[in-house]
């Protein structure tokens, strides 16, 4: 099974065991399911700073 990529339009992490799934769209954390509110930064490890462009 190809690995997704996350579903945030400034993420390009993969969604994995931890994903969120949200109106139909795969999400790698919860913060880019909710759009990152108040700038809530990216769960992933991989040092991603999408929630940062919010």
């Amino acid at each position: 099974m190809k690995e997704q990529t996350c579903d945030c339009p400034d993420c390009n992490c993969k969604v994995g065991a931890q994903g969120v799934e949200r109106d139909g769209k795969q999400y790698c954390c919860k913060a880019c399911a909710d759009h990152h509110p108040d700038g809530q930064g990216c769960a992933s490890s991989s040092g991603c700073h999408c929630g940062d462009k919010r």
